[in-house]
């Protein structure tokens, strides 16, 4: 197939990939849909922070407002002699299209750059404007530290009163086939860093150290064998795991004088981030009182419940693929988690998941053509006055 044969979705998916936009670098992912956008009637905004450059566009200035959300940086490819084809060197075999960024998520950006193209065309050819307005959030800090991207554009928007009604993320949230999933929420992820604190010594003076490693034991082990929640109807039970656990000198006749522990909780809205903080400490003070402990949140839970949005975007799975969508709270963060807090109805509405972050990352190319026409018909039965 040359490239001239590619359907739109495809071909802006593939020079999307082209770009080797590793986080938080953007290689001119933004300024390529910002064209497109712009050619469309949408007004554009350039914002950057620190080095993430994002952008906000927006077409209409009525209400409601539906918002495409995505990301341009992808993770880092890994060792490239792995790679079946070079990651930034889109590759299509097998109706399978190659690349890094592929899934996660250039195909969902580019469905939904097509998407919009043919709604406001259709539009234009009715002779009708949109029953609300459109936009996009895209950021080139999602797969980093997050700081500078979605969260910091929200401010903006939340200073200004600018509030978003409806929001699609484009994250591949489907498990199987396209569009059997839909996230509806995520779990929160809380970060601890224990140190526990022992005195150093010679190995056969134990009676002169004090060994964390061995009054650390106790207080772990009754921090894993923790039952934390129940879970809910949208969520499982939290979720406790140590991620990294350090002592010694690397000699082996020296008692460490600390113990360095790193663990995570994913928590449902069954807990709290309070509430958790509280219980940790109250299981480790029953066992010592020599640590220390150090907290970091990567994201509160977030939901949204059963209305327009999801209704709307069953009814338009199930017409484009057949499929009946199950909706799902599974895997890590997303940058939704800055968006729900504002009010609106969010959902993760993407391509197939397994391939994500791995080598040799790919999509079904028929896929890419399918979400643009998933998203396509969301904005007609959210945004068209005659439907």
């Amino acid at each position: 197939m040359s490239h001239d044969e590619h359907s739109p979705t495809l071909a802006l998916a593939i020079s999307l990939i082209e770009k080797a936009s590793v986080t938080p670098e953007d290689m001119g992912c933004n300024q390529l849909m910002m064209d497109r956008l712009e050619a469309m009637g949408f007004r554009v905004e350039s914002l950057c922070f620190g080095d993430v450059k994002n952008f906000w566009a927006r077409l209409g200035n009525t209400a409601p407002l539906f918002c495409f959300a995505g990301h341009t940086d992808v993770v880092p490819p890994g060792p490239l002699e792995q790679w079946r084809y070079p990651p930034f060197s889109p590759t299509i075999e097998n109706g399978m299209l190659y690349g890094r960024g592929a899934a996660d998520m250039k195909g969902s950006l580019a469905a939904m750059v097509t998407a919009c193209e043919r709604f406001t065309d259709s539009l234009k050819r009715q002779g009708k404007p949109a029953q609300g307005s459109i936009a996009f959030l895209i950021t080139s800090d999602e797969e980093g530290a997050a700081l500078n991207g979605t969260r910091k554009v929200i401010e903006v928007l939340e200073a200004r009163k600018e509030k978003i009604d409806y929001c699609i993320v484009g994250e591949p949230s489907s498990s199987e086939q396209l569009g059997d999933t839909i996230k509806i929420g995520r779990r929160g992820s809380l970060h601890g860093r224990l140190k526990f604190l022992g005195v150093q010594g010679h190995i056969a003076y134990p009676h002169l150290a004090d060994n964390p490693v061995h009054f650390g034991l106790a207080p772990l082990q009754a921090l894993c064998a923790e039952i934390w929640d129940e879970g809910n109807a949208a969520f499982p039970p939290t979720s406790f795991q140590i991620s990294n656990i350090k002592a010694g000198t690397g000699t082996d006749n020296v008692i460490p004088g600390t113990l360095d522990v790193a663990f995570n909780f994913r928590y449902a809205t069954a807990s709290t981030e309070a509430q958790l903080k509280i219980r940790v400490v109250e299981i480790l003070s029953h066992h010592t009182q020599k640590y220390t402990l150090d907290w970091h949140l990567s994201g509160e839970p977030f939901l949204t419940e059963r209305g327009r949005l999801i209704d709307v975007a069953i009814e338009t799975i199930a017409e484009i693929t057949g499929i009946q969508a199950q909706t799902s709270t599974s895997g890590g963060t997303s940058d939704g988690r800055f968006i729900v807090p504002t009010g609106a109805q969010l959902i993760e509405l993407g391509p197939i998941n397994a391939t994500i972050h791995k080598i040799n990352e790919c999509v079904k190319v028929e896929d890419i053509d399918y979400i643009s026409k998933v998203y396509e018909g969301i904005l007609q039965r959210l945004l068209d006055q005659g439907s």
